[in-house]
């Protein structure tokens, strides 16, 4: 572990940086360290039990003052590409969901659901069967044709299934949503040109490939209650194509980001696979550094927090990772380049890590084995 020159030092510092609250809408964080959405697939028919529930309230009660949960299908049926991956739609997937909000709340957490379409990327073999892909252009991530273009009457169908997710989690007692719009599934699809040929205002230039999502976030946004926050993760890399990028420069970017924040976006998570790298020459700022540089909004980093390897893949294909230092975190953060840090497989090996992150005793956090994977521990 990288050992800072005065463990007192240190210990001051990440409990100045990281233990700060932060208040997005109505909802106050207790610290600067989020749990990051890990898909886990122990819901079985889509409903998450009683083992999800004391998973994520683990977390919770170990320190993190935010808990994103595991992406999540909206009510249509093409959303879904994984078995055992819970549903936010259906009486029992919903009672479920209500357990786990309550357990993490006991636990002293706030939590987000992560609503979630997957696009693209869905295959014929998971239920329900015979429901094709659906994307922009039934374009796959790897440029061959895959499923089918959906029309403007999908395209309403969609934006009204999130928003129904959004405004259902905010009933039953969660704090906030965060919408997946990165990795290449659904609204990310639409914000890449890679995948989006579309013809009609929904492709072409940048802010055009945005109006899928913008109108995605507007529905949402008055769905719910003017201060529940609406978080959108967002990534430059997909699903098994790490080199892809929505921008090649800040003005690109910009252009995707501003009508995503004017449409009630409150924060960007910006998911990179090293947060230490700089996003485009000529700067240090990494993508959630941009994100809050071009829009004002607060912006959540991830990446390779907490652990001595950098992330290679999917999380289960680094077996092993041990234990590292954040300082050069810490330094990011000092800058104000991003206002909360997301974590995700070091907090799935040791629920803990959040208060041992702050309190300077990262050196006796458990390390990163993809076996922890296999179960809710």
């Amino acid at each position: 572990m990288t050992r800072p020159s005065s463990a007192h030092g240190y210990r001051s510092r990440a409990a100045r940086l990281l233990g700060r609250p932060l208040t997005l809408g109505d909802l106050t964080l207790r610290n600067r360290i989020a749990m990051a959405a890990v898909t886990r697939r122990f819901s079985p028919g889509g409903v998450p039990g009683e083992d999800v529930a004391a998973y994520y309230a683990r977390r919770a009660a170990g320190g993190a003052g935010l808990i994103v949960t595991e992406g999540t299908y909206i009510g249509r049926d093409a959303a879904a590409a994984y078995d055992r991956v819970p549903h936010f739609h259906g009486e029992r997937a919903l009672a479920g969901w209500a357990r786990v909000a309550e357990r993490v709340h006991e636990a002293g957490g706030r939590i987000m659901p992560q609503l979630w379409h997957t696009g693209v990327v869905r295959t014929d073999t998971v239920p329900p069967l015979g429901v094709p892909a659906e994307g922009p252009s039934g374009i796959g991530l790897d440029g061959r044709p895959h499923g089918r273009a959906m029309t403007l009457d999908d395209i309403d169908a969609v934006v009204e299934a999130f928003a129904e997710a959004a405004a259902t989690a905010e009933r039953i007692g969660f704090d906030g949503v965060e919408l997946h719009g990165a990795h290449g599934y659904l609204i990310d699809a639409f914000l890449w040109h890679g995948t989006n040929t579309r013809g009609d205002a929904y492709g072409g230039d940048h802010a055009s490939r945005a109006r899928f999502a913008a109108e995605v976030v507007a529905a949402v946004r008055a769905a719910v209650s003017p201060g529940f926050p609406v978080v959108l993760r967002l990534s430059q890399w997909k699903t098994d194509h790490y080199d892809a990028r929505l921008a090649e420069n800040p003005a690109e970017l910009e252009h995707l980001l501003a009508p995503l924040a004017a449409a009630g976006v409150d924060a960007f998570h910006a998911s990179t696979r090293r947060y230490w790298l700089p996003e485009f020459d000529g700067s240090d700022l990494n993508l959630a550094g941009w994100a809050k540089k071009l829009t004002g909004k607060p912006s959540i980093t991830v990446g390779s927090v907490g652990l001595d390897q950098q992330f290679a893949g999917a999380p289960g294909r680094t077996q092993r990772s041990g234990v590292t230092g954040i300082d050069p975190l810490l330094d990011r953060l000092e800058r104000d380049e991003f206002d909360v840090v997301a974590v995700a497989r070091a907090l799935v090996a040791d629920p803990e890590w959040p208060a041992k992150a702050l309190t300077g005793r990262l050196d006796e956090a458990v390390p990163y084995d993809a076996a922890r994977l296999d179960a809710l521990v």
